[in-house]
């Protein structure tokens, strides 16, 4: 079984700029617990490709496996009927140690 990587499928991503206002001034907290201030009318500049980044994350975790089967799965080894092709599980790392000697030409 290959795992595909929607991520890296992906293109066309630009880096248009988007413009966010604080709207107001609180102190904020840095990693050792001090306290920071920050100023009112800060901006923070973020890319378009911030927003593409949290839509691939999105993608990339929603959907990552079928609930139903994993049940199946579950109920089948627990009554002591499932069973493991081991031929198809060798044919499988077969397959995956090809795709990755193929990678790293």
């Amino acid at each position: 079984m290959n795992i595909n990587d929607s991520i890296k499928s992906k293109a066309g991503i630009t880096a248009d700029k988007t413009q966010l206002e604080k709207p107001a001034a609180k102190p904020a907290q840095t990693a050792k617990g001090a306290a920071t201030p920050v100023v009112a009318g800060e901006s923070v500049t973020l890319s378009s490709l911030s927003a593409q980044v949290k839509s691939f994350e999105a993608e990339a975790t929603a959907g990552v496996f079928d609930a139903e089967k994993v049940q199946a799965i579950k109920s089948a080894i627990s009554s002591g009927q499932f069973k493991v092709d081991s031929e198809k599980v060798a044919d499988g790392l077969i397959q995956t140690v090809k795709d990755l000697i193929s990678a790293k030409k």
